[in-house]
């Protein structure tokens, strides 16, 4: 349905990259760790099987968003949790840090509303200039 997509949110931690100074390619790779575990986990859904068909894949949605901490990751996933929305946390290991949540794939009128407090991911790097200022190079 093109007014109502497949959606796939995933929601990155912004403190990893603008606090802790990960590089962005590590970001990329939670994203796409959090992505891949959400559509394997939920592989017999049907929008899931909808989301990855012959016929959709080369159109896919996916809306990376942010949020500011551990903290505040934890919380979303206890609401997702608590209201049923299936999703995964990617824990980067061997290190064992929550780093990326990324849901199955949805209707975007079935679970926006649970990330209208996350912006777009569109700062959670550090700029490779401000870290040799701030000495996190």
């Amino acid at each position: 349905d093109a007014e109502d997509p497949l959606v796939q949110f995933i929601i990155i931690r912004k403190d990893l990259g603008r606090q802790l100074a990960w590089p962005l390619g590590a970001l990329a790779a939670q994203c796409a760790h959090a992505s891949v575990h959400a559509v394997w986990t939920y592989r017999d859904s049907a929008d899931t099987a909808a989301y990855v068909s012959r016929d959709n894949i080369a159109s896919m949605r996916k809306v990376v968003l942010e949020t500011k901490n551990a903290g505040s990751l934890d919380k979303l996933a206890a609401t997702l949790d608590a209201e049923g929305v299936e999703h995964v946390v990617w824990v980067e290991q061997p290190e064992g840090i929550r780093t990326c949540l990324a849901t199955r794939p949805y209707r975007r009128s079935a679970v926006g509303g649970y990330f209208k407090k996350c912006n777009l991911a569109s700062d959670v790097c550090v700029a490779k200039n401000a870290a040799a200022a701030t000495g996190t190079e």
